[in-house]
């Protein structure tokens, strides 16, 4: 195998707002995307029709460099990179010249044979996030991983690869921030000093470009700011998916459905959706129904709406091999489908059989894909699950000469689940008209946010799952993907009523909150786990429904910045080295005011770590000055979670769907605090898409502890809020009462004195 570098250079020109560097080697361009984002593509050969999944904004059409002997300077307001000449290297500087990351002296770019590597300075205490699904350590440093979408159904919390890919790091050092993305699907790696005597870190792919987007800005939430603003940003979901979600592989007939779905509403528990897993279909063939178990499928689903459910059903990217089977025939007579060099349909082993898998990567594939959904939209049903879409194949080894387009699947394989989600997403929007769906997929390229929630795969009933649950959740925040889930009580294996308990109290801060599990496990509904553990879970399932306005605004947040729902602290608290203790890296913010801490279901006391500044016990007001350890009661009752002194959280009462009307007051809870604060709070109709059109209710909520005053702006948007009434709920002020209790909620400037 030849090693090659990329050498020298031998000479450059800008172009189209392109700078062109060429070596003996190779071909580097560098990009400008805004003062903070710069591109570096280098490549053995150019592939001019090559586009990215990822990526949605376009470069800069101008930019200015200066050249000296030695190198070729861009200076942007906020960042720097030096191109040195010989031999050609890539390194970014602050504009006050402070290094942010540099290429190795030594080797920076090679090539061993069609693999590219780049090889980079590793800094002393230099600390490392994201990459996504990616189990291990908050930080990454001293590790190394491969990003090939992995059918995983057995994982352990050291597993690598999974599901998912997301080639998008953070690098911490010298209090300050970067970010890098290598937009390459082909099976990459990424290794943080895990092989190199502390000396470099290395990123590569197995062939393509070496394509990377440097992000300078300061702050790691700048920089998720700045990568949602490329790949783009989710969009609001439908209220209904931030409800409880009740999942089992599988509920076997829709009389099994309806009578899950009548407990819940009988047992006053709040739920808002129920699936239907594979065995709904006939014979495992998509967009079909079984005639014998779900003879009735639009009867199911009226009776499952009048009690305010919605039905998410499951559906595989793999077509049966069956002769009359509507989609198998049109997919033939149209050659949709992924195939041998020679012209051959690949067929591989799944649910069905013998099938046939559908190349997304075509837009002719995705809109044929798309409109198939009327089989499952037509009854009723708004929500659609993407499995198996890595994709898997009994075996998992789908030949390398099979191609997708002009594509082998080496090439793309990482982003077959995205293509897949895209055409879902795509198809049911278009049939839903102004009511928005909910996708969800397993498998995920970066960029799936614009289109997908995501969930963990198939975890197992464990307390080390349901704490790499909470790593899992928040790394892939970090990547884009703030709607995100794991399946609450393990998929395998059976739960102890203890952890079934504990994992659903960490539900309520999750994303997705979604309860789901493989056949002949024990059943995981909140009944089955003894009256006394029914009622815990029913609880923490209600105070997910207090916290909707809340949960909502957050949402909301993160469709205008990016920034996730659940936040590793390394977000907020970059510099404090007792978030990255192994002890403290699964607590995590739920919005901008919540401290979560995951506990071990056998623990009933915890050592909690606070970061800065003061903090209350959410279920008692108890204050704890932050910046320290502190051991803490933790009983199954009461999970522990702090709220930021100062913080504002909107609360509902309890309703048993989000369809109900509820009372109609709007609670305003505030912790005090001795600094001001605010908070956006959001409001639409939760199912349209007419909040595009500034049919939304915004406003912002202030707390003044210097003035003592707490105020709402006056109303932003054209949507009437579904809350006549506020009431604002103090904590931690002490005798101090307010003069006025509960208020109209008028359009206009609200002030009320403390």
């Amino acid at each position: 195998m030849n090693f090659q570098i990329a050498g020298n250079i031998q000479g450059f020109k800008q172009h189209d707002g392109v700078l062109i560097i060429k070596t003996a080697e190779a071909e580097a361009r560098v990009y400008i995307y805004s003062p903070t984002i710069i591109r570096v593509n280098i490549s053995k050969n150019f592939n001019p029709d090559d586009t990215s999944f990822a990526v949605i904004r376009e470069p800069l059409a101008d930019f200015d460099f200066d050249e000296s002997s030695a190198n070729i300077d861009i200076t942007t307001s906020a960042l720097k990179l030096s191109i040195q000449k010989s031999p050609l290297r890539f390194n970014f500087f602050t504009v006050d010249g402070i290094s942010l990351s540099e290429d190795d002296a030594r080797f920076g770019t090679n090539w061993q044979g069609e693999r590219v590597t780049c090889y980079r300075r590793l800094f002393e205490g230099e600390r490392f996030i994201g990459l996504g699904e990616k189990t291990g350590n908050l930080d990454r440093r001293g590790s190394a991983y491969v990003n090939w979408n992995t059918d995983a159904p057995n994982h352990t919390p050291e597993s690598d690869p999974l599901y998912k890919t997301f080639p998008f790091f953070i690098g911490l050092h010298s209090e300050l921030t970067y970010g890098l993305f290598l937009d390459n699907t082909h099976k990459s790696y990424f290794d943080f000093g895990a092989s190199t005597d502390e000396e470099t870190s290395w990123f590569g792919a197995d062939g393509g470009d070496l394509n990377y987007y440097f992000f300078g800005a300061q702050g790691v939430a700048k920089i998720i700011e700045d990568y949602t603003w490329l790949t783009g940003r989710m969009e609001m979901p439908p209220l209904w998916s931030l409800g409880y979600q009740q999942c089992r592989w599988s509920y076997m007939s829709a009389d099994e459905v309806l009578n899950i779905a009548q407990t819940f509403r009988k047992k006053q528990i709040p739920a808002d959706v129920m699936y239907c897993d594979i065995d709904y279909m006939d014979d495992f063939k998509i967009f079909t129904w079984n005639k014998k178990t779900f003879p009735k499928p639009k009867q199911m689903l009226d009776k499952l709406k009048a009690m305010n459910f919605r039905l998410v059903t499951i559906v595989d990217p793999g077509i049966k091999v069956e002769e009359g089977y509507k989609e198998y025939d049109e997919g033939i007579e149209r050659d949709y489908f992924a195939k041998y060099p020679d012209g051959e349909n690949y067929t591989g082993y799944v649910w069905p059989g013998r099938c046939h898998f559908p190349d997304f990567f075509r837009e002719d594939v995705r809109e044929w894909w798309g409109a198939a959904f009327t089989a499952l939209t037509d009854p009723g049903v708004e929500g659609f699950w993407n499995d198996m879409n890595e994709p898997a194949a009994w075996g998992q080894n789908i030949p390398w000469i099979v191609k997708f387009g002009d594509k082998f699947m080496p090439e793309v394989r990482n982003a077959y689940g995205m293509q897949m989600a895209r055409a879902t997403y795509d198809g049911t929007r278009k049939i839903l008209g102004n009511k928005r769906p909910f996708v969800l997929t397993r498998a995920a390229y970066s960029g799936t946010q614009r289109y997908s929630a995501v969930w963990t795969g198939d975890n197992t009933a464990t307390d080390a799952h349901m704490l790499l649950g909470s790593r899992l959740v928040n790394s892939l925040g970090i990547t884009g993907m703030a709607f995100v889930g794991v399946d609450i009580g393990g998929f395998s294996g059976n739960p102890t009523p203890e952890l079934m308990v504990r994992w659903n109290s960490l539900g309520t801060y999750t994303p997705m909150f979604r309860n789901h599990a493989i056949q002949g496990s024990k059943m995981r509904e909140p009944w089955e786990w003894g009256s006394d553990n029914e009622q815990i879970i029913k609880k923490d399932i209600e105070q997910r429904y207090k916290l909707l306005p809340y949960l909502y605004s957050s949402f909301y947040q993160s469709t205008q910045t990016g920034l996730p729902v659940n936040r590793t602290l390394a977000i907020e608290h970059t510099t404090d080295e007792n978030i990255f203790d192994e002890r403290f890296q699964n607590e995590f913010m739920f919005g901008d005011a919540m401290v979560i801490v995951p506990v071990e279901s056998t623990k009933l006391n915890e050592d909690v770590y606070l970061p800065k500044g003061s903090w209350y016990r959410l279920s008692n007001d108890k204050f704890y000055d932050g910046g320290q350890i502190v051991h803490v009661p933790a009983p199954l009752t009461d999970l522990p979670v702090f709220v930021k002194a100062g913080s504002i959280i909107p609360m509902q009462s309890v309703v048993q769907s989000t369809n109900e009307p509820g009372d109609g007051l709007l609670q305003i809870h505030i912790w005090n605090g001795s600094e001001p604060n605010s908070f956006v709070y959001y409001e639409d109709d939760g199912v349209s898409y007419d909040y595009e059109q500034g049919v939304y209710y915004k406003r912002h909520i202030r707390f003044d502890p210097v003035n003592k005053s707490i105020s709402l702006s006056a109303v932003e948007g054209a949507f009437k809020s579904r809350f006549m009434q506020l009431k604002f709920i103090l904590h931690g002020f002490g005798a101090v009462k307010l003069k006025d209790g509960v208020m109209k909620n008028e359009s206009g400037d609200i002030e009320v004195r403390l």
